[in-house]
C-alpha cells in the first residue's frame, strides 16, 4: 500500500459563524471523526498542521490584504468585508493553521515521508486573490503551496488543476504572468466567480499557461473524463511537472446544490487515478491535493473517502478515453492548441 499524509485538525471548525451558510464546520466534521477512527490503518499518516508565517502568507498575499482581515476580523459584522465570506475571532488563525498544514504536506512529499497528500483543511482558498477575499476564502492554500515550492525547492515547473465547481479565479490572478505554475481549470460556465473563460490564457511569460475549460451544466463523469484525458496528456508530456497540485473541489457533484454538474462519487476515484499515473510518469509521484468546496456533507465524504481510497490501491487504473461529442465541441477551435499539443 502507499503512504498518504493527512492534514485535519479540529481546530479547523474553529473557524464558524451562527447563521447559515454552506461553508461550515458541519461539512466536514463526520469525515474528521471517521479518519480519527483509522489510527491502526498503517498506510495513513496523520500529518500534524502548523500555522502558515506572515512571511509565508506574504509569498501570495499583499500587506494590506492582511491590515484588512485583522481589522474586519474583530467587528460586530462578520460580513464586513465581504457578502460572502465571514470573518470571526478565530478566522485568522484557522486560515493560517489551513495554509500551513498544506506547506507540512509538501515538506513530507518533498522528504520521501510519503507518497501522496491530502489537505482535508477549511476554510477553502482558491477564490483569494493577492488582495482580497472571496467566495468563502480567506488565504490561497494551493498557491501559498506552489509558491513555497518554487521558493524552499528551487521548484520551477508546478502543475495545478482545479476541478471544483468554480473557477479558481485567485489562483489565476496569482500566477498568471509566470510560466512557472501551470494552472489548469476545469469548471461550470456562467456561475461565481464569472470568469474563467477560454480566452483567459495568461499574460507576459505566462501566456499559454493558464488553462481554463469551462463546462455546460448537466456536464458528468463521461465529458469530464474526456476533456482532462485528452487535455492532461498533452500538458503533462509538454510541461513535464516536477510536482502536481490539486485544487479538489467536490461540489460539482450531482448531490451538491450549489452548482448542476453531474459528477459521480466514483468520478474522484478515477481523476485520482489518473492524476497519480502521471505524477508516476513525469515527477516522482509527488501529488498533494488541497480540499476546496463541497457543500453537501454526505456526498464530500463518500467522494474524500473515494479520492483517499485511489490513493491507497497499489494498482492504477488505466481508464478508456472515448469521444463525447457536446465535449468534443468545447477543444475545437480552442485557444489552447496555439501552445500546446492535445
Amino acid at each position: 500500500m502507499n503512504k498518504l499524509g493527512l492534514v485535519f485538525d479540529n481546530r479547523y471548525l474553529y473557524h464558524s459563524i451562527s447563521t447559515p451558510s454552506p461553508e461550515n464546520p458541519d461539512r466536514v466534521c463526520n469525515l474528521y471523526r471517521h479518519l480519527q477512527q483509522q489510527e491502526n490503518n498503517r498506510s495513513l499518516f496523520h500529518i500534524q498542521t502548523r500555522e502558515a508565517t506572515d512571511e509565508e502568507i506574504a509569498m501570495a498575499h499583499s500587506s494590506f490584504y492582511m491590515e484588512q482581515l485583522r481589522e474586519h476580523a474583530v467587528k460586530d459584522d462578520p460580513y464586513s468585508y465581504d457578502r460572502d465570506t465571514y470573518l470571526m475571532d478565530d478566522s485568522l488563525s484557522t486560515a493560517r493553521l489551513a495554509a500551513g498544514g498544506c506547506l507540512k504536506l509538501a515538506d513530507s512529499i518533498m522528504a520521501g515521508e510519503i507518497d501522496y497528500g491530502f489537505a482535508l483543511v477549511r476554510p477553502p482558498g482558491h477564490h483569494a486573490t493577492p488582495g482580497r477575499g472571496m467566495g468563502f476564502c480567506i488565504f490561497n492554500n494551493i498557491a501559498l503551496t506552489a509558491e513555497y515550492l518554487r521558493r524552499q525547492y528551487g521548484l520551477r515547473r508546478i502543475l495545478i488543476l482545479d476541478f471544483d465547481v468554480h473557477h479558481g479565479n485567485g489562483t489565476q490572478e496569482i500566477f498568471y504572468d509566470t510560466n512557472e505554475v501551470l494552472f489548469c481549470s476545469i469548471h461550470e460556465k456562467g456561475i461565481f466567480p464569472f470568469t474563467g473563460s477560454q480566452e483567459e490564457m495568461g499574460s507576459e511569460a505566462g501566456l499559454g499557461y493558464t488553462v481554463n475549460i469551462p463546462v455546460h451544466p448537466q456536464f458528468g463523469d463521461s465529458e469530464y473524463t474526456y476533456l482532462l484525458g485528452r487535455i492532461l496528456q498533452g500538458l503533462v508530456e509538454q510541461y513535464l511537472p516536477q510536482f502536481i497540485l490539486v485544487s479538489a473541489g467536490y461540489d460539482a457533484h450531482i448531490d451538491d446544490s450549489i452548482g448542476k454538474t453531474l459528477l459521480s462519487t466514483q468520478w474522484y476515484g478515477l481523476i485520482t487515478h489518473i492524476l497519480r499515473r502521471h505524477a508516476s510518469e513525469s515527477c516522482e509521484n509527488r501529488l498533494l491535493y488541497v480540499m476546496e468546496g463541497g457543500y453537501n456533507a454526505v456526498s464530500l465524504e463518500a467522494s474524500v473517502l473515494a479520492t483517499i481510497d485511489a490513493m491507497l490501491q497499489k494498482e492504477v487504473i488505466k481508464p478508456g478515453i472515448f469521444p463525447v461529442p457536446r465535449a468534443e465541441k468545447l477543444l475545437v477551435g480552442h485557444p489552447i492548441h496555439q501552445y500546446w499539443t492535445i
